[in-house]
């Protein structure tokens, strides 16, 4: 095994905060990651991208360390601090959690710096609410707000616009960008859809098991009647990945 403790090593003033190089990750019999690169630099924005089963989360685990690493590197900035926000929350609908007491959970915050941190992501009016009365979108933003609390130098998002409509979906990544715009954070973002992702992307990586291709989004030239639909900043939220790799996902 040649998993590399984190921070190992002083890193430079401009690397990444967080790289992979040759990462391999098994489960029982069969190779779940191979041979896998891919780094997060300060104030970039990476999706990850590929089909069910592909590794993707398997692949985040690795990289925040919770994942067992049996071939290649991790490196991670000394001190770095990380936000995440995860693929699915479940609460039980009979635990009297409002949103106050989620947010204060794990972590001692005053009321001023909550609905600081709410009004940030424009949901302060849930401050008192039962978690199980917010919308999709509404659980998102709050918990994208209880993640940039800990002020976090890399925000990890597993697929942040689940369950939410399409145009919520445009407004959340509208709001992760002006995230990353404000404080500086590099994004590592996990998308369940294998062509339409943020257009703030700086990178796109699609993975299934290995990386298959990387490279930019395009922007999407929206039609009259769906900018009718979704409004203008639906068209300069989302873009459309072109895959360039010459075999077929399943």
């Amino acid at each position: 095994m040649d998993a590399m403790a984190p921070g190992m090593g002083p890193m430079r003033a401009g690397e990444p905060l967080i790289r992979a190089e040759g990462l391999g990750v098994r489960a029982q019999d069969h190779w779940v990651l191979r041979n896998v690169d891919i780094a997060v630099a300060s104030g970039e924005i990476v999706t990850l991208i590929g089909p069910n089963g592909g590794g993707k989360t398997t692949l985040v685990r690795a990289l925040l360390g919770v994942a067992h690493i049996h071939r290649g590197t991790v490196v991670r900035r000394p001190g770095l601090t990380v936000g995440y926000v995860p693929q699915r929350l479940r609460i039980d609908p009979t635990l009297p959690l409002t949103v106050r007491r989620m947010m204060t959970a794990t972590s001692r915050h005053d009321g001023a710096e909550l609905r600081q941190a709410l009004e940030a992501t424009g949901v302060a009016h849930t401050l008192d609410r039962p978690v199980q009365r917010l919308s999709g979108g509404e659980l998102q933003r709050v918990l994208l707000a209880r993640a940039m609390m800990r002020k976090p130098a890399l925000l990890v998002l597993d697929e942040p616009v689940q369950g939410v409509d399409y145009a919520g979906e445009a407004a959340l990544y509208q709001l992760i960008a002006d995230t990353r715009a404000r404080t500086g954070c590099g994004v590592l973002m996990v998308s369940h859809d294998l062509h339409i992702v943020m257009a703030a992307t700086d990178r796109v990586v699609c993975l299934n098991g290995h990386v298959c291709c990387t490279g930019s989004a395009h922007d999407v030239s929206g039609s009259p009647e769906y900018r009718a639909l979704f409004g203008p900043r639906a068209v300069d939220a989302i873009a459309v990945y072109a895959h360039k790799h010459d075999h077929e996902h399943v």
